[in-house]
């Protein structure tokens, strides 16, 4: 039915029927809206953009890429700009702005309101990264020496401009932070109660300074849609909503599934990325490990004897680094997420350093059975005994080594994302090598053959 819907908008641009196109349009949902916009010539595209109520245009333009928007402006008349400026959240118009260049960005500031300036200024002000650029300021607050009907009756006042009215804040005469109330409490007390009577004081809060991070971390861990964001010593600035920290968990996830690949991560999406920010993004880890392999290339040189005597080594090389580096990749993302969502801290590494060596044996000796028998068959038992040993003791390395590397990387205050698949398999993939041809080595030297 929607795609019918959508079909429906995109005939009617191509006719140039406006006033049915502004009759239509209104009834798609605001990300249609938003990729339609962009799926439509760059005549038609202002034109369409102008036929949206300024209340959806608002939504819509936040639902853009960073280039898609920036696009838009630029066709856009000044006057439209600062209009368009001026209706976006405070939280989204920062966000806007600072992906902008410095002079760019001062000159749609100087399109902007006092207080809208002052607003965005204040979020501008926080670090990149921080809580402070994700929170607003259009909440709600409320006085402890207030009436349950007072607070009711102020929230009918400001509720038009605030992110949300679910939550109410109670703060004193100087905007500390004294309590955080759901509406319902005031609506089912008495309209005379005293707001101070309905308080329990148990409330969380961020601090702006906080990586944007310990946001998504708070709302999951304690199921809330919103949070209030104070300063050092306790002042209400603003509120941080389910909306941004969405946005951020799967910001925060796309960066470390790239670093993960060895990639270093994109800044906005794929489809929006030049040429050259891709190779940039890619080319210095696979130079990097290129340099890295050669240490494997080297380790083989030095058991050339050993490989010209028993050709039928060779077959099995791939398969046990394989699953070495295959057993630290699985080690090292299971560490990497536990990591990244607080599931594990940096002083746990030893006990799960230990559990991950039981693991790996486990899971080494039951790769190891089942090569031996390959082994067996392919090149007889002294093979079968060297393969089933090294892949026991590969696997259990390789392990230890994606369990271990995101721990060392986080101790020296490094991102453990960057203990990426690549990285670890080219590490496992080294001492494979070294512990494969080793253990051949001394089992069929010792055996005479």
């Amino acid at each position: 039915m929607l795609e019918e819907r959508v079909a429906s908008v995109h005939a009617l641009i191509e006719n140039k029927d406006w006033n049915a196109v502004r009759q239509s349009i209104i009834t798609l949902p605001e990300p249609e809206i938003a990729e339609l916009l962009f799926e439509t010539d760059t005549p038609d595209r202002i034109v369409l953009f102008r036929l949206l109520p300024r209340d959806i245009a608002t939504e819509v333009f936040a639902q853009l890429e960073g280039e898609q928007r920036n696009t838009l402006v630029n066709e856009m008349t000044q006057e439209e700009t600062r209009r368009l400026l001026s209706e976006l959240s405070p939280d989204d118009r920062a966000d806007f702005l600072g992906e902008l260049p410095g002079e760019v960005t001062q000159k749609l500031l100087n399109l902007l309101s006092p207080e809208d300036l002052r607003e965005t200024r204040q979020i501008l002000g926080y670090p990149p990264e921080s809580v402070g650029r994700l929170m607003t300021p259009d909440y709600i607050a409320v006085r402890p020496h207030w009436t349950v009907a007072m607070a009711l009756q102020h929230v009918r006042k400001k509720a038009k401009g605030s992110e949300t009215i679910e939550v109410l804040y109670v703060v004193d005469d100087k905007w500390k932070l004294l309590d955080a109330l759901d509406l319902r409490r005031f609506i089912m007390a008495e309209p005379e109660t005293k707001v101070e009577e309905i308080m329990d004081h148990q409330f969380i809060s961020l601090q702006a300074t906080e990586d944007r991070e310990a946001a998504v971390r708070m709302m999951e861990r304690y199921d809330v849609a919103v949070l209030p964001v104070v300063d050092s010593v306790g002042t209400l600035l603003g509120i941080v909503t389910f909306d941004d920290v969405f946005d951020v968990a799967q910001e925060e996830a796309t960066e470390d599934f790239h670093k993960g690949a060895a990639v270093a991560p994109l800044k906005g999406s794929y489809r929006e990325a030049s040429f050259f920010d891709l190779y940039r993004k890619r080319i210095g880890w696979l130079v990097i490990l290129v340099f890295v392999n050669i240490f494997s290339g080297a380790a083989m040189a030095n058991f050339e004897d050993v490989i010209a005597a028993n050709v039928a080594l060779v077959f099995f090389l791939p398969l046990l680094i394989d699953s070495s580096g295959n057993a630290g990749s699985q080690a090292s993302t299971l560490m990497v997420r536990a990591l990244a969502t607080g599931e594990v801290k940096l002083s746990d590494w030893g006990k799960l350093l230990a559990k991950e060596v039981f693991i790996s044996a486990s899971l080494g000796l039951t790769m190891a059975a089942a090569v031996s028998v390959i082994g067996f068959f392919r090149a007889g038992p002294e093979i079968a005994i060297t393969v089933a040993l090294t892949m026991a003791t590969v696997v259990v390395i390789g392990s230890i080594i994606g369990t271990a590397l995101p721990f060392i990387l986080s101790l020296f205050k490094l991102d453990p994302a960057a203990a990426s698949a690549p990285l670890i398999t080219s590490l496992a993939d080294i001492s494979g090598v070294i512990i494969y041809l080793s253990i051949a080595t001394v089992i069929l030297r010792e055996l005479n053959l």
